[in-house]
């Protein structure tokens, strides 16, 4: 998210208290935007996921999970109450993937052709540990993606925004659905080794 605060609350006519506090590139566990009952605000990327070391059998550090699938919105607990009841959108200007063999991938970005901010499905909920947080809902990925990854993030059409947020769980759901226009792709040789294992990013 490379696009000031008071801009994207001013592109999509949003309220916004000034000063939130996030990166140009977010991370999992990290503070990124959403825009939440018509306020852009800033929230933990990533529901906390709890476990207990194998070892010792104490709890472990709570770990974020930064990427709902479609379909587990309604199986599972974790993102299921959320679905129902907390929907957001998460404003982005691009995502990027690891591409190539791991210890040595690349990152390869992905935008929305003419947009310079678009937006993607969130669900949010409030945590003890982070505060709230939110979480990407992802679909099957398009053909352009399928060497890289085989999920990309729901982009959501401006006429569907309102529907995602405010609708019921049932057409909400079926705006869950893979892209159907071409993106615009970057690949770079920039190396993803900074945060191995993780499957996006946001700037």
């Amino acid at each position: 998210m490379n696009t000031k605060d008071a801009e994207v609350a001013r592109m999509f006519g949003t309220r916004f208290t000034p000063g939130a506090n996030y990166a140009s590139e977010i991370w999992p566990g990290y503070t990124g935007l959403v825009i939440e009952s018509g306020e852009l605000r800033p929230m933990t990327w990533g529901f906390p996921r709890h476990a207990n070391s194998k070892k010792t059998g104490k709890p472990l550090k709570p770990s974020p999970v930064n990427n709902a699938r479609d379909d587990k919105l309604r199986i599972y607990p974790i993102w299921k109450e959320a679905f129902r009841h907390r929907r957001c959108l998460i404003p982005v200007t691009q995502w990027c993937e690891p591409e190539g063999e791991d210890r040595r991938n690349t990152r390869t970005w992905y935008s929305v052709a003419g947009e310079e901010v678009f937006i993607v499905a969130g669900i949010w909920t409030p945590t003890d540990e982070w505060g709230d947080a939110y979480s990407m809902v992802m679909v099957p990925g398009s053909d352009q993606m399928s060497l890289v990854h085989d999920r990309m993030p729901t982009i959501l059409r401006p006429d569907d925004w309102s529907v995602w947020t405010d609708g019921t769980p049932d057409e909400a759901f079926a705006l869950l659905r893979t892209w159907d226009e071409d993106l615009v792709v970057d690949q770079t040789d920039e190396l993803w080794f900074e945060k191995r294992g993780s499957s996006a990013t946001l700037l």
